[in-house]
């Protein structure tokens, strides 16, 4: 392990990578994800001697095509990736890669070699490589009391049920967030992410106008006690296949905590010694 117990990028790099061509449908694009259970993919170049010149995200998708009202089934991904692509080398420290996501506000970097992209890395990487280890910033958090209470959002975004596709992707784009929270009758009954709405929504060509969020939401909702620790919450992520738990105190939820969440102190706490160093 490296510095801080974060190890090199490339002992935690996905190397098995996602292609699709430039005029691969939004609406493809969506269900490849949904298949592969995946929040992102690379754009090839028309040009077959050329390597991939874009990436597509959820992000990407909820933003660019559902909340602008765009037809999934006419745009194509060359229209809404982004490129070029940031990047990282192997040989770089996972501090340095989630220094490099958080300053492009991003959540999958893609790893170079000798110009070639070889590999991606993604925020739950971060999460394996900064929260499962047995020491570093973010397990030094296990000795504050209550650290969820420090990590976790706690101002509640919330939509009602009944709301449509678009408002909520709208109001995601608008608040720059991964997920809100639904409401039924004055009551929170469960969560909305971008990857719902993606995988159950633009996946499989709902109307993002017409479909009520209750039909691509999550419920219950999953959660975990504010008194538990940052390698509970993330565990508890992990086994659930989930991006993001319900904090709770005395059973009334009181936050809500996201995979990137869970890394974020250690940028915060790491920044100085990240910008002294030389480019």
């Amino acid at each position: 392990m490296g510095e801080h117990g974060g190890g090199l990028v490339k002992e935690f790099m996905h190397r098995y990578l996602e292609v699709v061509s430039p005029k691969t449908t939004v609406t493809a694009v969506a269900e490849r994800m949904s298949v592969k259970r995946i929040g992102c993919l690379l754009v090839e170049s028309d040009d077959p001697t050329r390597g991939p010149v874009g990436i597509l995200t959820e992000t990407d998708l909820v933003r660019k095509v559902l909340a602008a009202g765009l037809d999934p089934m006419v745009t194509t991904a060359n229209q809404v990736m982004v490129s070029p692509i940031v990047t990282i080398t192997g040989d770089r420290t996972m501090l340095d890669a989630s220094h490099v996501m958080e300053t492009n506000h991003i959540r999958h970097l893609c790893v170079a070699e000798a110009g070639e992209i070889v590999g991606i890395v993604s925020v739950r990487d971060l999460v394996r490589s900064f929260v499962d280890a047995e020491s570093g910033p973010v397990n030094d958090l296990d000795q504050v009391y209550r650290p969820l209470s420090i990590l976790m959002a706690t101002t509640l975004a919330t939509i009602p049920s009944d709301a449509a596709l678009l408002t909520a992707a709208q109001l995601m784009r608008e608040k720059r967030l991964g997920s809100l929270l639904t409401m039924e009758a004055g009551e929170i009954v469960g969560i909305v992410t971008e990857c719902d709405l993606v995988r159950k929504g633009l996946a499989v060509n709902r109307a993002g106008a017409h479909t009520h969020i209750s039909a691509v939401m999550s419920s219950p909702l999953l959660s975990i006690d504010v008194n538990r620790t940052v390698r509970d919450a993330s565990k508890a992520m992990a086994e659930q296949g989930v991006r993001h738990l319900t904090v709770t105190e005395s059973g009334k939820i009181v936050g809500v905590l996201s995979v990137r969440d869970l890394v974020k102190m250690v940028s915060v706490r790491d920044r100085p010694r990240f910008l002294s160093k030389p480019s």
